[in-house]
C-alpha cells in the first residue's frame, strides 16, 4: 500500500473536516464493498497453497500419518486434518 498526500486528491474543506477528528494521524480508508478484491488475487499464493494441499493429500494416500505431514509441511496437526477433510 502506498501513501498519497491528501492535498493532492481532496478538497481543502474535506481535509479540514478530517483534521477535526484525526489531526496529523495516518488513517485507512477502506474500499467500497463492490471494489474489494478477494484475498490472494494479486499474487500466486492461492495456486501455491492449492498445490501444497494436493501434495499433502497425495502423501496421506501414500501412507504418511498426520503427525508426519505436520512435521514435513510445518503445519499443525489440526491444519493437516482440515486440509485432508477438504480434499476428500
Amino acid at each position: 500500500m502506498s501513501y498519497r498526500k491528501a492535498e493532492d486528491i481532496l478538497p481543502l474543506e474535506i481535509i479540514e473536516l478530517i483534521q477535526k477528528y484525526v489531526d496529523g494521524e495516518n488513517i485507512y480508508i477502506p474500499r467500497k464493498e463492490n471494489q474489494r478484491k478477494k484475498w490472494g488475487n494479486n499474487t500466486l499464493i492461492r495456486q501455491e497453497l492449492e498445490k501444497r494441499n494436493v501434495q499433502i493429500f497425495t502423501d496421506f494416500q501414500k501412507g504418511y500419518k498426520v503427525q508426519d505431514l505436520s512435521i514435513k509441511y510445518f503445519l499443525s496437526e489440526k491444519s493437516i486434518q482440515r486440509i485432508l477433510r477438504k480434499m476428500k
